[in-house]
């Protein structure tokens, strides 16, 4: 078989682990042969390709990034884009086409899917973690021990200076980064998009932990999380050019509006992209290994239209159209120990 790929949507180590098993795979069990587009959609849109081999693949299990190159954008904001990437699938003659993804790739897949039945099979990559059908995504276990690290480290410096140190990582919708991060690195507190936190309770915290002795804290913040309707002034939104609301800053806002409001120095630590850089963890790349040899599989298999996914201990599928257009939030239980486990 000849088989396509891309990885589209913001980067993420563990990418070229699965480009890496899918294609020594393909090659040692199928002699297939591989095309890469570069940069996501447009490169299908572009002709933009590179062929990917097992020499080409050598050494790149440990390497963050994509090889391939990724950046956000669909065909279908282009003319005629979709029917394009029809053109470019019979070009290249590809009997299947891989698109690793976060729930903007996936759901734009299960749209080309649903509108021209083009063989698409879709393997679930987001530090975010939020995408619906699949217990983890790529990239999640090293942004957590990413955020764990800088929590470890910080912990350290708040309690010399006895400050309070507000950690903001990334989730937009969902807080599985922070929920994990706080409870591995003894956080204080956790604030997640799914609950709406209270800016009264959380000053009573810190003064609570400060009669108690413990004169520093971490508070770990996902970018995403908001307060209760009417009790914290937000600054107006941004979009970006996708016309998506630019997060980021919340962190900061919460500290200036707490910074009369009790009496310990407060700092503000926003890790941002550094959460998607380096090397992935071992889970990572195992986790990648095992979806890219399935993704293969499935192409064999003519399973089409479907995402690969790691559920309850073991590698599966689901409908495209089943996860697009969806988002995985934090479940009662993971909310529920974070509460637990901080304060």
């Amino acid at each position: 078989m000849r088989l396509g790929v891309l990885t589209g949507g913001g980067d993420c180590p563990g990418l070229n682990a699965v480009l890496r098993a899918m294609v020594r795979t393909g090659v040692v069990d199928h002699d297939d042969r591989f095309v890469g587009f570069l940069d996501a959609w447009s490169g299908m849109l572009d002709d933009r390709t590179i062929t990917l081999d097992i020499d080409r693949l050598h050494g790149t299990l440990t390497e963050g990034g994509t090889i391939l190159g990724t950046r956000r954008g669909s065909p279908y904001d282009h003319p005629h884009g979709p029917a394009r990437v029809a053109d470019a699938i019979a070009r290249h003659r590809l009997d299947a086409l891989v698109v690793i993804g976060g729930n903007g790739s996936l759901a734009i897949a299960a749209r080309l899917f649903d509108d021209l039945l083009l063989p698409v099979i879709g393997v679930p990559k987001t530090i975010d973690n939020d995408v619906m059908g699949t217990d983890r995504s790529i990239g999640f276990a090293t942004a957590v021990q990413t955020a764990t690290d800088a929590i470890d480290r910080l912990r350290t410096t708040a309690e010399s200076h006895h400050r309070v140190m507000f950690v903001e990582v990334m989730g937009r919708h969902a807080g599985w980064i922070a929920a994990h991060a706080g409870i591995a690195g003894g956080a204080a507190g956790v604030l997640v998009p799914e609950h709406a936190f209270a800016l009264d309770d959380l000053r009573r915290l810190i003064e609570r932990r400060h009669d108690h002795g413990h004169l520093a804290s971490i508070i770990v913040v996902a970018e995403g999380a908001e307060p209760l309707p009417g009790t914290l002034p937000l600054p107006p939104p941004h979009l970006d050019q996708f016309g998506h609301v630019r997060l980021g800053g919340i962190a900061t806002t919460i500290a200036h509006a707490l910074d009369d409001e009790v009496a310990a120095e407060l700092r503000v630590v926003r890790l941002g992209h550094v959460q998607r850089g380096g090397s992935p963890v071992a889970e990572d790349r195992v986790l990648a290994t095992r979806l890219g040899i399935a993704a293969v599989d499935a192409a064999h298999e003519g399973s089409f239209g479907q995402m690969i996914a790691w559920t309850n201990g073991e590698i599966g599928s689901v409908a495209l159209g089943h996860i697009a257009g969806r988002t995985r939030l934090l479940d009662p239980r993971t909310i529920e120990l974070a509460r637990v486990m901080t304060g």
